[in-house]
C-alpha cells in the first residue's frame, strides 16, 4: 500500500482553500432529481467516488445523468421510468447503499446491490426490514447487509413503518427521500436510542420541501412524507463544510489563518458545527461575505464535547485534541463503530502508534496529549482517517499516511489542496486513488 509523507508545516499557514461541493447535498439532489417530474440541473456538484457511484446507480435504473454546460462541471438529470434488471455498485458509500434501495423498490425488475468488502459489514437491516414492511420484496439471505436484491414491481404501497435508526440517521433519510413516489407516502417512526447526526435528516427534509414535497417533522422521532410530485429545476450545491475540517484545523494547530470561501450564512450541513468546535479549541472564527476564516491564537485547548450530531467531524477533532495543551473527552459517538471503519478503534490505535494516549469509552474517546513521533498512519480505507493523519503531520515529523488516495471518496485532489495550502510540492501526485 503506498505511503504519503504528510508534509510538516514550516510555520503558520496562510491560505484560501476553495472546496468542491457537498457530498451529502449532491447525492440527495441526484436522487430527488431522478424521481422528479422534469429535468434538474445540479450546479457545482461534487465529482468524487461517492457521487459517481450514485450517478451510476441512477443511470442503471434508467435515469439520465449527463454533463451540463460548457465547462462540464454541472450535471443534468433527466428522470425516466425506473426498471431492472440492474446491478448497483455501492462502493463504500453509505448514501448509495441506503438511499438507492428505496428507489429501486419502485423499479420494474430485479436490482442487485453489492459493494467494497468492508461495505458488507455496514448495517443495512433497518432499511431492508422497513422496505419489506412497506411492501417490497427483498432477498438478503437474512443477513441485513450487502449483498442483497430487490425484486420490484414498478410501485410500492408505502404506509407507516417503525425503524431503529440509532446506528445511522441514513436509515430515516433513505425512506423519506423516495416516499413521495410511494402510493400512500411514508410515515417513519423511530424507536430506540437517540438518532445520531440529526442535521442530516434536517437536510433531507429541507431538500424534499424545496422540491415540493409535503413533509411533517413536527413530532419527536416521527416524520411523514405525503405522496405527490417532485419538481425539477436548478439546485445549487454548497461547498462541503465537513471536508473543510482538516484545512481549518491546520489554521488552529499552526497558529495560522485559513479562509474557506462560499461558506453559507444558513445551512443544514453538519460541518457548520466547526465554527463552535474550533472556537472552543482556541481559534478565532469569523464568518464574513468572503467566507469562513479560522485563525489560530497560538494555543490549542482540550474540550469536553458531545459530537453525537456531528460524528463525521470526530477524526479531525481527535487529531487536534492529540495536539492540545490538555485532555479532551469526545462523547455521543458510539455509532462511529459502524462507519467506513470502526473509527473509535482506528483513532485509538493510530494515535497510539505515534505515541499518543487515546482511550475508547462506551460512547466515545478520551484523548490525553503526549509527545508524538513519526510513523505509519493507517487509513483503513476511510477518507476521514486519512485527513486526520495529515493534520497530525503538520506538527509531527515523519508521519506517513497509508492509502491517502482514499480521500477521493469525497474530496478528489486532497493532496494537491493540502500542498497548496502549505506552499509545498504535492508529494501525493501520481499516487493511486484508493477505493474508499
Amino acid at each position: 500500500m503506498p505511503l504519503w509523507p504528510a508534509p510538516r508545516a514550516a510555520g503558520p499557514v496562510d491560505a484560501v482553500v476553495a472546496l468542491p461541493g457537498s457530498k451529502s447535498i449532491t447525492n440527495r439532489a441526484l436522487l430527488l432529481a431522478a424521481l422528479a417530474d422534469a429535468p434538474t440541473v445540479l450546479e457545482r456538484p461534487l465529482r468524487a467516488r461517492d457521487t459517481a457511484l450514485m450517478a451510476a446507480a441512477l443511470r442503471s435504473l434508467g435515469a439520465g445523468v449527463e454533463d451540463a454546460g460548457a465547462g462540464g462541471g454541472d450535471w443534468r438529470v433527466v428522470p425516466a421510468r425506473l426498471r431492472g434488471p440492474a446491478d448497483v455498485d455501492c462502493g463504500l458509500a453509505g448514501t448509495v447503499m441506503r438511499f438507492v434501495p428505496p428507489v429501486a423498490a419502485l423499479a420494474e425488475g430485479t436490482v442487485r446491490f453489492d459493494g467494497d468488502p468492508h461495505a458488507r459489514t455496514r448495517p443495512m437491516g433497518p432499511v431492508l426490514r422497513a422496505l419489506r414492511d412497506l411492501g417490497a420484496e427483498v432477498d438478503d439471505g437474512g443477513r441485513g447487509t450487502l449483498p442483497f436484491a430487490l425484486h420490484g414491481r414498478g410501485r410500492l404501497p408505502g404506509g407507516e413503518v417503525v425503524v431503529d435508526a440509532s446506528a445511522s440517521s441514513q436509515f430515516v433519510s433513505a425512506l423519506l427521500l423516495a416516499a413521495p413516489r410511494y402510493d400512500e407516502g411514508v410515515v417513519v417512526r423511530h424507536e430506540g436510542p437517540p438518532v445520531p447526526s440529526l442535521p442530516h435528516i434536517a437536510m433531507t427534509v429541507h431538500m424534499l420541501r424545496a422540491a415540493g414535497a409535503d413533509v411533517d417533522d413536527e413530532g419527536p422521532d416521527r416524520w411523514r412524507v405525503a405522496p405527490g410530485p417532485l419538481a425539477g429545476g436548478t439546485v445549487a450545491v454548497e461547498p462541503d463544510l465537513s471536508n473543510a475540517a482538516p484545512f481549518l484545523a491546520a489554521a488552529l494547530v499552526t497558529g495560522g489563518r485559513v479562509t474557506v470561501p462560499g461558506w453559507p450564512r444558513s445551512t443544514t450541513q453538519a460541518g457548520d458545527a466547526l465554527r463552535g468546535l474550533l472556537l472552543a479549541m482556541g481559534a478565532d472564527v469569523a464568518l464574513t461575505d468572503e467566507g469562513l476564516t479560522v485563525t489560530g491564537t497560538g494555543r490549542v485547548h482540550g474540550v469536553d464535547v458531545d459530537l453525537h450530531d456531528v460524528g463525521e467531524l470526530t477524526p479531525t477533532v481527535a487529531a487536534v485534541a492529540a495536539l492540545a495543551e490538555g485532555p479532551s473527552r469526545l462523547r455521543g459517538i458510539a455509532h462511529l463503530r459502524g462507519h467506513e471503519t470502526d473509527r473509535l478503534a482506528a483513532l485509538a490505535a493510530e494515535v497510539g502508534r505515534l505515541g499518543g494516549d487515546v482511550e475508547e469509552t462506551g460512547d466515545g474517546l478520551v484523548v490525553r496529549p503526549r509527545p508524538l513521533s513519526g510513523g505509519t498512519w493507517r487509513s483503513y480505507a476511510d477518507h476521514r482517517m486519512a485527513t486526520a493523519g495529515a493534520v497530525l503531520g503538520l506538527l509531527v515529523d515523519g508521519v506517513e499516511v497509508e492509502d491517502v488516495g482514499t480521500t477521493g471518496k469525497t474530496l478528489p485532489g486532497f493532496t494537491g489542496l493540502w500542498a497548496r495550502m502549505l506552499g509545498v510540492e504535492d508529494r501525493g501526485a501520481g499516487l493511486p486513488e484508493g477505493p474508499g
